[in-house]
């Protein structure tokens, strides 16, 4: 389900599920619209000519439901009658008794809690459609509830910084890098093909997820920063160096070591000697980049979330050196 969003400077605005951007309609089956107040700022986050989202390195459960703060008193008097203003289904007139007992005839709350107004908000459940699978669902399965500003939601999943951080990492877009390569896109057996990327060519992405309504102000801003790169040379007849393929960032923020005229024969610190030719085709060289994930919230809270990766694929031709016979 996509984010109820508001617009605001500088701020591009994504959702959760469905189409980015875009503000869900979608309901339940009692025709309740269930959205998010949640905002993203994403003035910081990748650009260029192409970017992707990142894929989690192990086991990585975003939230696929959670409570946030949604209603006033006379807000959820609106929603309450809306809600129940479809037709009739199974099970309607008990369900029905039983909301009114709760919401309106004080069993907890009376009159929708109106001699609380301005104290505090009714709290509902949102979740992301695109990450509901199975029985997600009834993890966030508490009925509406009330909680006083400045008290902490009484139920397990109440929207916090480190959920915040954890949808501002479903939101990060790195760009997609093409590494330098020496010799560029042709290159020859058994002759070192340098690797690198100049400390300018890539930089850390973040994105702010925020949450201001009522008595309720929360943000966290999650940092993707690259840490190493990756070389996959597309076929089993290289040699990469490092032996790991893993080419780590080095001090000033680049990643391997420009070729220079006159290190023809020596050993790149990242790149591949390709021990085959490519023929008639090509290899597929992949390049993948690993993003340390980092997180701090406005509550002080901060702390890591797994790395994320992103990588693109670049076209080698790999050719014999030809002998000449005198």
């Amino acid at each position: 389900m996509s984010a109820l969003l508001t617009t605001q400077p500088a701020y591009a605005e994504t959702g959760f599920g469905g189409s980015r951007g875009e503000a869900d309609t979608s309901s339940d089956s009692s025709g309740r619209t269930i959205t998010s107040q949640v905002t993203f700022n994403t003035s910081k986050n990748g650009t260029g000519e192409a970017t992707g989202a990142l894929t989690a390195v192990g086991n990585y459960n975003p939230p696929a439901c959670w409570y946030e703060p949604k209603w006033t008193p006379e807000e959820y008097e609106k929603e309450f009658k809306r809600r129940w203003n479809v037709g009739h289904f199974s099970g309607a007139v008990e369900a029905y008794a039983a909301e009114k007992s709760r919401y309106i005839e004080g069993d907890p709350y009376k009159d929708f809690n109106k001699k609380k107004s301005g104290k505090g908000m009714f709290w509902g459940t949102v979740y992301d459609w695109d990450r509901l699978e199975g029985d997600d669902y009834l993890a966030c399965s508490q009925a509406d509830f009330w909680v006083d500003n400045g008290d902490d939601p009484p139920v397990e999943r109440a929207i916090d910084t480190e959920t915040l951080a954890k949808l501002a990492y479903n939101e990060l877009q790195v760009p997609d890098t093409e590494i330098a390569l020496a010799p560029a896109e042709t290159t020859k057996v058994n002759l070192p093909t340098w690797a690198w990327l100049d400390k300018t060519d890539f930089h850390e992405v973040s994105v702010t997820a925020s949450l201001d309504v009522g008595g309720w102000n929360l943000s966290a801003t999650t940092t993707a920063r690259p840490v190493s790169l990756k070389l996959e040379p597309g076929t089993t007849d290289a040699t990469i160096f490092p032996a790991s393929g893993e080419c780590e960032i080095n001090a000033d923020g680049s990643i391997g070591e420009p070729y220079a005229k006159g290190k023809a024969e020596q050993t790149p610190p990242c790149g591949i000697t390709y021990l085959r030719s490519s023929g008639d085709s090509t290899y597929d060289l992949q390049a993948t980049i690993t993003w340390e994930i980092t997180w701090e919230g406005s509550n002080g809270e901060a702390g890591t979330l797994p790395d994320g990766t992103f990588g693109s694929e670049q076209a080698v031709t790999v050719q014999e050196i030809q002998a000449v016979n005198r």
